[in-house]
């Protein structure tokens, strides 16, 4: 019994020989297999190494990039204690919507006082204005009245003149009377003394000669009254005249007079103050410059503020753009106007369409605190890094793009 239950040689051999041949036939089936999905395999490779290789060919990229913005920091004008902040962080606001209110007590007794000050010079001004318009009227007339008195005076002098011509025409015929009563007197003292005629002759002719004497001192002395009278007629249309020149000058003076109290520098300083409470009035209530959303807010109410202070940032719904840090050795090649693909983490899969709006003027190390001293013994080149500024030209209203976010840009430059 135990020599049947013993295996020959030949059974184990046999044995070995069956398990080969059912072992063989699946060698090559793998083979085939491995080498269908190594084939497969290259393929895909190749087609999308292929398409890897022709879009990194004729695009810069650049994973040193990100979502931004142009914040707008909300700011106080003046120094004021905030009354009240009716929005919240996270908000979306509108331009010109009411972001801080600050307390107003003081903008508006300000206010008062500065419109007082303003109505009291502008009252004083238009008294003086009034004063220097009747001082303008006054010399106006001033002037027409020595307009009006040259004619008249002339023609004073016109008389005067006739009336020495006339005094003149007269002394001729007084002096012919004299001289013909003289000729007389001569005559009947002679007669006289020869007895020819009587004493009563002699007495007559005297008399006669005596009046032709008056008569022609009389016309010589209306002569010289005449030339008088011309003189001082002559004089009064000098004066005349003359008035005329000063009465203008009057009216000169008066009217750079009304100009210096229209152009009062107490009004234009009162003016300047009122518009200036008006102004400061106004800074007590700011309100968004943009459309966008509330971020960071440090403004608490309550919170005494002074002029130039940070309140909250608004951060911008629109005009989002990529800024792109490219390497030195890329930017020869990216130019304004290029198309570029934006490729944002937080939505994988999804591709953003934009073009290059700008590009810096210098390094981002241009920039640092403490730039770079490459003329230093211990200078070591580094590839320095140029931002690019990208535009978003496809917003979708479902993926929010929020400023900070990382992106991978790609720029066509071929």
């Amino acid at each position: 019994m135990a020599t049947n239950l013993q295996e020959s040689p030949n059974d184990s051999a046999v044995e070995g020989a069956g398990s080969a041949e059912e072992t063989s036939p699946n060698q090559p089936r793998k083979r085939v297999i491995f080498g269908v999905l190594g084939t497969i395999l290259a393929i895909v490779l190749l087609i999308y190494g292929g398409r890897w290789y022709a879009y990194a060919r004729v695009h810069a990229g650049t994973e040193d990039a990100m979502i931004d913005s142009d914040v707008v920091a909300i700011t106080s004008k003046i120094g004021e204690k905030i009354d009240s902040i009716p929005v919240q962080t996270n908000q979306y606001v509108r331009k010109g919507q009411l972001l801080v209110v600050l307390d107003n007590r003081d903008e508006r007794h300000r206010l008062a006082q500065a419109q007082a000050a303003y109505d009291q010079a502008l009252s004083t001004e238009t008294t003086l204005v009034q004063q220097s318009q009747g001082g303008v009227a006054q010399a106006q007339a001033g002037v027409a009245s020595a307009v009006a008195s040259v004619p008249q005076a002339e023609a004073a002098l016109a008389q005067a003149q006739a009336q020495l011509a006339a005094a003149i025409a007269e002394v001729p015929a007084a002096r012919a009377n004299y001289a013909k009563a003289s000729a007389d007197l001569a005559r009947a003292r002679s007669l006289v003394r020869t007895g020819d005629v009587a004493r009563q002759e002699l007495d007559s002719a005297l008399a006669e000669e005596g009046a032709a004497a008056a008569a022609l001192a009389s016309a010589q002395a209306d002569v010289g009254a005449a030339r008088d009278g011309v003189r001082a007629a002559r004089d009064r249309v000098v004066a005349a005249k003359a008035g005329i020149a000063g009465a203008q000058g009057g009216v000169t003076s008066a009217q750079g007079k009304l100009a210096q109290s229209s152009d009062s520098s107490q009004v234009v300083a009162a003016k300047a103050a009122l518009d200036l409470a008006k102004l400061n009035l106004q800074y007590t209530r700011i309100y968004s410059p943009i459309d966008g959303y509330v971020g960071e807010k440090s403004a608490q109410i309550g919170q005494t503020v002074s002029a130039g202070m940070n309140l909250m940032t608004v951060i911008p719904s629109k005009d989002i753009f990529v800024t792109a840090n490219y390497k030195e050795t890329a930017v020869g090649a990216i130019h304004v106007g290029q198309e570029a693909d934006i490729f944002v983490d937080a939505y994988p899969g999804h591709t953003f369409h934009g073009h290059v709006i700008s590009i810096n003027p210098a390094s981002q190390n241009t920039y640092a605190l403490i730039p770079s001293q490459n003329a230093t013994g211990n200078f070591v080149k580094v590839t320095q890094r140029i931002p690019v500024r990208i535009s978003i030209d496809d917003f979708n209203p479902k993926m929010p793009l929020r400023p900070g976010m990382s992106v991978e840009a790609d720029v066509k430059v071929r």
